[in-house]
Parts: structure tokens; C-alpha cells; sequence
């Protein structure tokens, strides 16, 4: 008779469930290298690698499921009848192709449901394995975006999905292209270094058991990203990550000295990048594009307000103007778009809330964002909680969770990846009670003894 409860902390991982814990990595593994299979390895595979992490999602819902296990969840399910019912109205009323539909139900009916599958499958120790690992990859990522910032663009290092020489950089500044380093598109690269930032700043509060190798080699590496990536969204993610850092001190102030150790290394290794040639030039256009942005958009609060709150508050102010029940689910992704026109481009919206209000219509499509908005509620109310009680690994990583779930672009497979792992992480990452270093010590009354030696023999307990 099989178990219906998933590996618990307490207990020790049966066969069975530690395969499933090694679907969750193997997910987690080729959201950061399906665009190297894309573009280097595997190029001729390239379309079918774009849902490479599908069947992997599926087999976990439905083993999860299949032991009844899974979440019970009123925004999972909400979420799910939402995917299940636009297909119709995509077909009915809609766009009208099947295959265009069903790519897009896809984010609510797989992708959705696998942050609940991962944070029921992992624990926080998963959690925490996940991140040293994070670091290590962290550093030759940092290797690879530096060739591909100084290659042309027709090198192997800077090749499109495909193995297109038109090369896979994004415009960025001073005649330079930012790089994508593993990923299909730019936007992976300030979403990995984005996620290694939450790991980097936990670790250096919380060190025990993690290498310093790793933990040095992995800061630098963030720290030079930053001016290589040529990206404002990574400049973003990190001072977030920081702010929340910041925010643990008013709850431990026994951080505040751990923090500015790690001030001052960053600063430190700031210094010494910007005396080497090779960063300077990486330095110059990261400010040069970031001074020509700000002037366009009216500084840094132009910059936020245009960045990520002008898309939310266009979407809800065009509403209105959408199909009741929009254009189709699908219609507003890339592949949609090559299937119905033959080529790339935004049929409906760039912005993400104004794709999602579009395609599923102002009631389906308003109902998905409250559900994404729910769900950021839920995690900030218990990782806050766990943050008071001591915890602050699922605070660390709910900065991020922040930023890449009520808005991420998911109709494109890195940032949707991103937004599933991180959701799922957290979750996991406050499975259970706290950790036993973090638990307060018993106080117990004068002449009573604790609950756990009630009726023993004292002489007896070394």
C-alpha cells in the first residue's frame, strides 16, 4: 500500500521519492541549459526543446497527484479551471486553432501547478543543496557572459536558438550586445544572477556548510555580471535582494554586522573590477546605457514607474476595450504568433498583464492576475512570518518571488521557468518547523523539569 504523504524532513526519502526529487533538479538543470541545447548542442532539436521541461512537469504532477499528495489549493484550483475553460473559448470564440490553445493553457494547467509540486516534493535542506549549487554554476556563467559581451555576434559563444550567426545579444550600449549566456534570449541572464543574488546574500549571513570557494568565487561573479549583462533588471533584482537583506536587521540586529562585512567585500571587490581594462569597458556601457534609458524614461522613478507599474496600470485601464472573453489563450506568445501569422511579433501586448487581459478576456484575464497576487500575498505573509521566527532563507528568497511572479513575462519559457523554481523553492523552503539551530531554548520554571525528561532519571542522561 503506498504512502499518500511525500519525504518529510523528519523522516528518510524512499526510492521513489528521491526520484522525484531528482525531476524537480532535472527541471531546475534545464531551465539554465535548454538554450545552450538550443543554440549550441542540439540546434536541429531546437522547437521541440522549447517545452523540453513539459513531460518532466507532468510525470510530478501526476505521481504527486497519483499519491494524494497534491496541494489542496483554491488558487490552484481556480488557476486550473481558468486553463481548462479558455481552450473552449480560444476554439469557440477565440483564435481558433487548437494547437495555439493548448501551448497556452499550458502555463496554467502544467507550469502553475508544478510551484505547488515543488514545494511539496522538496524540503528546505532540497532548498538549500539547490542554492550551493546555484553558486557554483553562478561563476562560469560569469566566465561565458564576458566572452559572449567581447565576441562578435556571428561567434559560436554568441549563436541564436537554432545555431542562428545572427548571434542571440539584444542591443545594449556603445556598440555592445548583452549577453544570454546559456539561455535562448538576454532576460535569462538578469533572471539566473537575479536568483544566485538571494542565494549569495543568505549564505554570506548563514555560511555554516557552505564553501567559501564558492561563496567568494560566486559574489564576484554577480558583482562583475552586473556591468557584462549591460542590465538595468539585474542592477534591480540585486538592489532588492539587498533592501530585503536590510529589512532582516530591524528583526536581528545581530545581523547588521554580518552585513556590512559583506558590504564592504562587495565594495572591496567593486574597487578592485573597475583597476582591470577588461572591466572598464563592460563598466562604461553598462552606465552608458543606463543614463541614456534613465534620461528616457525620466530617471529611476520613470524608470520603475514605466518598467514595472505602466504595463500593470495600462492593462487595467484598456480592459475594457478587450473581447469578453479575449482573443485566445496562446495568441499572445511567440509560437502563437508563428502559428497564426507566420511571424514573430506581439499581437497582442508586450507587457505581460496586458497579454494575459487580451488573450483570456477583462473577467478570465483579471481572475489570473488576482490568483498570481494571491498567491505573492500568501508567501510574503509566511515568509515574513518565518523571517520573525529566525528563518531567513525564504525571506532572502522572496524579494525575487516579488518581482517575478505577479509580473513575469510567462509566455516565454525563461521567465516563466524562473517564476515556477522560484515559487516552488519557497514554498519548500518553509515545509515544517524550523530548523533546531533556529528554535529558542526551552525556559522552563524554577524546579520543573522540561517536557522531554518528565519522569526520568536524571543521573542516568549524560
Amino acid at each position: 500500500m503506498q504512502s499518500n504523504t511525500l519525504h518529510s524532513s523528519a523522516a528518510p526519502a524512499t526510492g521513489s521519492n528521491i526520484w522525484l526529487k531528482r525531476g524537480v533538479w532535472a527541471y531546475f538543470l534545464l531551465l539554465i541549459f535548454e538554450g545552450a541545447l538550443r543554440k549550441w548542442f542540439l540546434p536541429g532539436l531546437n522547437q521541440p526543446l522549447l517545452v523540453v521541461r513539459d513531460p518532466i512537469a507532468l510525470w510530478l504532477i501526476y505521481s504527486v497527484w497519483r499519491r494524494g499528495a497534491m496541494p489542496k489549493s483554491f488558487l490552484l484550483m481556480a488557476m486550473t479551471w481558468i486553463g481548462v475553460v479558455s481552450i473552449f473559448t480560444s476554439l469557440f470564440l477565440g483564435h481558433g486553432n487548437l494547437a495555439v490553445a493548448i501551448f497556452g493553457a499550458r502555463i496554467l494547467l502544467i507550469h502553475f501547478p508544478m510551484i505547488f509540486v515543488i514545494g511539496r516534493i522538496l524540503d528546505r535542506d532540497d532548498v538549500i543543496k539547490m542554492g550551493r549549487a546555484l553558486l557554483w554554476i553562478t561563476i562560469p556563467m560569469a566566465v561565458l557572459i564576458g566572452l559572449q559581451f567581447y565576441s562578435p555576434q556571428n561567434a559560436f559563444v554568441n549563436r541564436g536558438v537554432g545555431g542562428d550567426t545572427a548571434g542571440a545579444g539584444f542591443s545594449g550600449a556603445m556598440g555592445y550586445f548583452r549577453p544570454p549566456a546559456t539561455f535562448s534570449f538576454t532576460n535569462g541572464t538578469h533572471l539566473f544572477f537575479g536568483m544566485a543574488a538571494c542565494f549569495i546574500f543568505y549564505f554570506w549571513m548563514n555560511p555554516k556548510g557552505t564553501s567559501k570557494i564558492a561563496l567568494y568565487g560566486a559574489t564576484v561573479a554577480l558583482v562583475a555580471a552586473i556591468p557584462l549583462s549591460i542590465s538595468r533588471s539585474l542592477t534591480f533584482f540585486t538592489a532588492i535582494s539587498f533592501m530585503f537583506l536590510m529589512v532582516s536587521v530591524v528583526r536581528k540586529p545581530a545581523n547588521l554586522m554580518k552585513i556590512v562585512f559583506a558590504a564592504v567585500g562587495f565594495v572591496l571587490v567593486v574597487a578592485l573590477l573597475t583597476k582591470i581594462p577588461f572591466f572598464q569597458t563592460a563598466t562604461e556601457a553598462f552606465f552608458s546605457r543606463f543614463s541614456a534609458a534613465s534620461d528616457s524614461e525620466g530617471g529611476l522613478e520613470g524608470t520603475i514607474g514605466e518598467r514595472f507599474l505602466g504595463g500593470m496600470s495600462k492593462a487595467l485601464m484598456n480592459s475594457n476595450q478587450q473581447p469578453f472573453f479575449g482573443y485566445g489563450i496562446g495568441m499572445g506568445t511567440n509560437v502563437g504568433s508563428m502559428v497564426l501569422t507566420g511571424g514573430r511579433k506581439f499581437l497582442i501586448s508586450e507587457e505581460e498583464w496586458g497579454r494575459v487581459i487580451g488573450e483570456l478576456g477583462p473577467i478570465l484575464g483579471m481572475a489570473v492576475i488576482l490568483i498570481r497576487l494571491a498567491l505573492c500575498a500568501q508567501l510574503f505573509t509566511r515568509g515574513y512570518r518565518r523571517m520573525v521566527a529566525g528563518d531567513l532563507l525564504p525571506w532572502m528568497l522572496l524579494g525575487y518571488a516579488l518581482l517575478a511572479i505577479p509580473q513575469g513575462q510567462w509566455a516565454q519559457p525563461t521567465s516563466l521557468g524562473f517564476s515556477v523554481v522560484i515559487g516552488g523553492l519557497m514554498l519548500a523552503a518553509m515545509r515544517g518547523p524550523l530548523p533546531e539551530e533556529l528554535r529558542p531554548a526551552v525556559q522552563k520554571p524554577p524546579g520543573q523539569r522540561p517536557p522531554h525528561l518528565a519522569g526520568a532519571n536524571l543521573r542516568t542522561i549524560k
